[in-house]
């Protein structure tokens, strides 16, 4: 083989190899163009899960805490703001 037919064969890979890159970039985009469209339709709406949460949130924080509990937090916090500062 001269030098000028591993050159056009080595382009020839080249291209190739190019080729099936591109070939997998396309259908990971369309993979997941195709997910996100079966995700938007079959799952549950993100603004009900934040209601659902913020709802959850707000009846945790009405609860009462143990004033141990409560006395070792402030001890904690106390330590970790001298460590800090």
């Amino acid at each position: 083989m001269t030098s000028q037919q591993l050159l056009l064969e080595g382009v020839e890979l080249m291209f190739f190899g190019m080729g099936l890159v591109f070939l997998f970039l396309i259908l990971l985009i369309f993979s997941i163009r195709v997910m996100s469209f079966v995700l938007e339709r079959w799952a549950p709406e993100a603004g009900h899960v934040a209601t659902a949460v913020a709802a959850s949130t707000q009846h945790e924080s009405a609860q009462v805490v143990d004033p141990d509990t409560l006395q070792a937090m402030q001890i904690a916090i106390k330590q970790h703001r001298a460590r800090r500062g």
